[in-house]
């Protein structure tokens, strides 16, 4: 039986299709005392990099992970303890789980399907499901983006939840024919999604646009929206970087393309080389183009928002939270403090448009507490 006072520090699964990440460089040192939230090392992963935060306290009594090295998900990369526990101890625990984790590292992600697909009055529309008990929460990704925009989010919250992320219509692996570009109109979309696989009701935690498609379903189905959680949310203030929006749609090549995806990033050096790859593979797919020019003409005519949603949510009194970026340069962080007289707000240093990704940590928090205090 492993020693319950020594706790493991493993490579953590982001995301449903990660199987492996590279340590790229330690923030503690062995022998440092670990709080919890303490960011400890960061993880190079095909999408992107990322800090790993310690979720338990003790001492960093043993380092495994090597700089540069390439891990399969769970397996061990560290050891915190207190520091009256015998060094012995410290090697039999090791002993004892190096085998295991590497053998059945990502045996969780294989009992089952990492994707499902829902047939809706929409169309296909792609999804991922976490979790089988606890509230359930629904995921809304923004212009462009896909379920996998929320590959720090959506395991964080089903440990206590069952978590639903899908690809809006014209995104993703979804059906790439929109019907009808309003907000309404995704709304709609997102509502016959929730039929098809039976969900009465949900929190709604939307980024961006999909933060706009989630405070319209508030205001058309207010019974079908438990809470709000709007990040970095789109129709919260008429003010959106147009050249953003533009550019994403007309880019065609890496060049084009990568460094409108450094847009959406305080840190740059995020977006990888994969990241511009697989967001080229989307565009370039039959239908994306009309989908996304018929979204933006819709949505961010003349590089302004078509829709201002405040005063109707505010009249709402849904339980909402609103998170932002302090560094954003899509959408004016000043824009968190539109609903501030009837939500909870929190805008977070250090962090761009794409605050769930930068500081997931800190995100996942907020989402926990805030959907918590709402059921």
């Amino acid at each position: 039986m492993l020693n319950e006072r020594i706790k493991p520090i493993v490579m953590p699964k982001w995301g449903l299709s990660m199987s492996e990440g590279k340590v790229t460089g330690w923030l503690k040192r062995p022998g440092s005392t670990i709080s919890i939230g303490d960011e400890l090392l960061e993880v190079e992963t095909d999408k992107i990099t990322n800090v790993v935060e310690a979720g338990e306290t003790g001492v960093l009594r043993r380092v495994l992970g090597e700089p540069g090295t390439v891990y399969p998900v769970k397996a061990l990369i560290a050891v915190l303890a207190e520091p009256d526990v015998p060094d012995d101890d410290i090697d039999a625990f090791i002993n004892a789980y190096a085998v295991p984790a590497g053998e059945d590292g990502d045996g969780e992600a294989e009992a089952g399907p990492q994707y499902h697909t829902a047939e809706t009055p929409a169309g296909t529309i792609r999804y991922a499901k976490r979790g089988e008990s606890g509230p359930t929460i629904l995921l809304v990704h923004g212009f462009g983006g896909d379920l996998d925009n929320w590959l720090f989010t959506i395991d964080a919250l089903a440990e206590k939840a069952t978590v639903y992320a899908l690809d809006l219509p014209g995104h993703g692996q979804s059906t790439k024919q929109i019907a009808d570009a309003s907000l309404s109109g995704l709304s709609q979309a997102v509502l016959g999604f929730l039929d098809t696989v039976g969900v009465e009701r949900a929190h709604f935690v939307g980024h961006s646009m999909g933060g706009a498609v989630s405070m319209r379903t508030a205001l058309d189905a207010p019974g079908r929206v438990a809470s709000l959680s709007l990040i970095a949310s789109a129709g919260l203030g008429e003010q959106i970087d147009g050249g953003y929006i533009q550019g994403f749609v007309g880019a065609t090549s890496r060049r084009d393309l990568k460094p409108v995806l450094e847009t959406l990033f305080a840190d740059r050096g995020l977006v990888s080389r994969q990241m511009v790859d697989d967001l080229l593979k989307y565009k370039r797919l039959d239908g994306v183009d009309e989908a996304l020019r018929a979204l933006s003409a819709s949505l961010f005519a003349e590089g302004r928002q078509a829709s201002v949603l405040v005063s109707g949510i505010a009249d709402a009194r849904t339980p909402t939270l609103v998170v932002w970026g302090e560094e954003d340069r899509v959408i004016p962080a000043d824009h968190a403090q539109a609903l501030a007289n009837t939500a909870q707000v929190a805008v977070i240093p250090g962090a761009g448009h794409m605050v769930q990704m930068e500081a997931a940590g800190k995100v996942n928090a907020l989402l926990k507490e805030h959907i918590a205090k709402a059921s």
